[in-house]
């Protein structure tokens, strides 16, 4: 998200919901607040306005409008006053009100990608009837605090009253508001009849993960103990880099035009920082010595000579380079060294370093629990009659931990009417719980009546996919997300691969979920009539080819692949398509 500022109006009386609070009603699994704080979530700053709300982070700034209850003008004149007193305020101010379920962070970034092309004073959403949301907008500060700043009384105020001249409407879906129970009833509705028995495609499922499930509760923790995790707040340099001025090279620190007289110490990196240089001298300087006063240059040992008489003279035709790295040239003291969302990476955590910073507010890692299903499936000892050796069980959380999650058991369930009960009851512990196998129609198969009788959130019910049709989604109130896959091995690897990332986006705030793609050579071969995800081999021209038979009793079909690739329907040969690596 562009660095903006955030005002979130969750107060008012709620009059027409019979004085209820309103941005706490949950909807779809979150609660209206949770909506609206989870679409600006990649904002600098957020101020919520309303009465206090003792659960939300430390890092979300709150403000109650004076007095409570005097109107939307009201609330975001006291947002506006709290943001006043913050170092560094952004130029764009998201507004709106904790009152849309289906909001996202999607509609806030097509408002600010309109507010930066546009340059206007405004920019407001419209809902599918057209009509204007102004508690949907993103505003230029300026133009926010001047048109507050005219108003002579700032209780019960239309938001007519704010809105400038130049402004900009942009239609986006998922704006409409909830102002009466019937509303709520209907948008809650919308959630079941979306999560109805209709497959969704794996485009729509990543979709409903990422922006669906709810986001962990972030914690401040020591960063290298939190790799999976993704930064819920921007890590903030505690110093500059570099902290002085340095060589780039090996070489010697010189001061004035040449040729120079070379001193007799050294500088080396940790070593004591050489006295100043007078115009004419040089000194010896290694990579990373602090360089001397008077430095004008750091010059390269290849680049220079020295002669019998000591003086030292730049080789001709050698180019001119300054081969110092000055204070701050990296980040100085206070800067952004990495938004929110950042995923916590070894990347991270040595910038992080760097920057003179150990802990940060982080959301995760995931942690999950296996649950491998069925009385025919076996992990150790001889196979009896009828059984069959457990082939994913112990590769899943070398799977998961390509990903991010952090595997806390595995655990085998047999067939019996009430297991899957006393599983998800006992799901708390786990932010996410992988049930492999039970996800079919067959007599064994009461993964979903289970959820049913937990009255879970079904987030996805089957997938418009070959193979990995039956998967399923859900999410519990305890707030542990199930993926429920099939137990056909190759469909349960090929759908965690596809889906893992999306998931853990969801429940983390990661920013990263890179899709790789490359042309497939063979697609039409390997196509269908719905999304198919086939082992594959890279080629050496950069193209991979699909595997047109595929055996998913077992992953011997992986033996000798480089990844798997996800096959539109009706793909044409050479058509790109998104690559899933092996990593392993």
């Amino acid at each position: 998200m562009t660095t903006v500022d955030a005002i979130v109006l969750a107060g008012g009386r709620a009059s027409r919901m019979g004085g209820v609070d309103k941005p706490a009603i949950v909807v779809g699994g979150q609660s209206m607040l949770e909506a609206a704080l989870g679409a600006v979530e990649g904002s600098a700053r957020t101020v919520v306005v309303g009465p206090h709300r003792p659960e939300l982070p430390p890092e979300i700034l709150q403000a109650q409008e004076v007095p409570a209850g005097a109107g939307p003008v009201a609330a975001i004149a006291a947002g506006l006053g709290v943001l006043a007193g913050c170092d560094f305020p952004a130029g764009l101010i998201v507004v709106l009100a904790a009152d849309m379920p289906f909001l996202t962070a999607h509609a806030i970034d097509e408002l600010l990608r309109h507010a930066k092309e546009s340059g206007s004073d405004a920019v407001f959403a419209a809902d599918e009837s057209g009509r204007p949301q102004y508690l949907v907008g993103v505003w230029r500060r300026r133009a926010l605090a001047a048109a507050v700043n005219q108003l002579q009384s700032l209780v019960n105020q239309p938001m007519k009253a704010l809105v400038p001249v130049d402004t900009v409407m942009v239609p986006l879906p998922g704006v409409s508001d909830c102002d009466t129970p019937d509303q709520v009833r209907q948008a809650r509705a919308a959630v079941e009849q979306t999560a109805a028995n209709v497959p969704l495609t794996l485009t729509e499922a990543r979709s409903v993960l990422r922006h669906t499930v709810s986001r962990l509760t972030p914690k401040r923790v020591h960063l290298r103990a939190a790799r999976g995790g993704a930064l819920a707040e921007p890590l903030i340099a505690a110093d500059a880099l570099p902290r002085f001025d340095v060589s780039a090279m090996d070489g010697y620190a010189v001061s004035g035009d040449g040729p120079w007289q070379v001193r007799h110490d050294i500088g080396f990196a940790g070593g004591q920082r050489p006295v100043g240089l007078l115009s004419g001298e040089a000194v010896r300087i290694a990579t990373g010595a602090h360089v001397p006063d008077g430095t004008s240059s750091v010059v390269r040992d290849e680049f220079v000579r020295v002669g019998a008489d000591g003086l030292l003279d730049r080789l001709p035709d050698t180019p001119i380079r300054d081969d110092v790295r000055h204070r701050g040239e990296d980040w100085g003291t206070g800067s952004t060294v990495a938004p929110t969302g950042t995923p916590v990476s070894a990347a991270l955590i040595s910038a992080a370093a760097s920057a003179e910073v150990t802990e940060a507010l982080v959301r995760g890692p995931v942690q999950a629990r296996i649950v491998m299903t069925g009385d025919e499936i076996r992990s150790e000892g001889p196979l009896r009659a009828g059984q069959t050796r457990d082939s994913i069980g112990p590769i899943l959380p070398e799977l998961l931990s390509w990903y991010g999650v952090h595997t806390q058991d595995r655990v085998h369930l047999r067939d019996t009417a009430n297991a899957f009960d006393e599983v998800l009851v006992a799901a708390a512990d786990s932010d996410l719980l992988v049930i492999v196998g039970a996800t079919g129609g067959g007599a064994a198969d009461q993964l979903r009546a289970a959820l049913e009788r937990t009255d879970a959130l079904m987030l996805v019910r089957r997938l418009r996919l070959r193979p990995g049709g039956s998967t399923v989604v859900a999410q519990l109130r305890s707030g542990t997300v199930v993926l429920g896959l099939p137990g056909n091995p190759f469909a349960a690897v090929g759908t965690l691969m596809a889906l893992t990332p999306a998931l853990v986006a969801g429940r983390t705030g990661s920013t990263r979920e890179h899709t790789l793609t490359a042309p497939l050579v063979n697609a039409a071969q390997v196509a269908g009539p719905v999304t198919r995800i086939v082992p594959a081999r890279a080629l050496p021209d950069g193209s991979w080819t699909g595997d047109a038979q595929i055996r998913t009793a077992h992953l011997a079909g992986l033996l000798h692949r480089d990844g798997l690739v996800v096959v539109p329907a009706e793909a044409r040969d050479g058509d790109l398509v998104e690559v899933l690596p092996l990593i392993g």
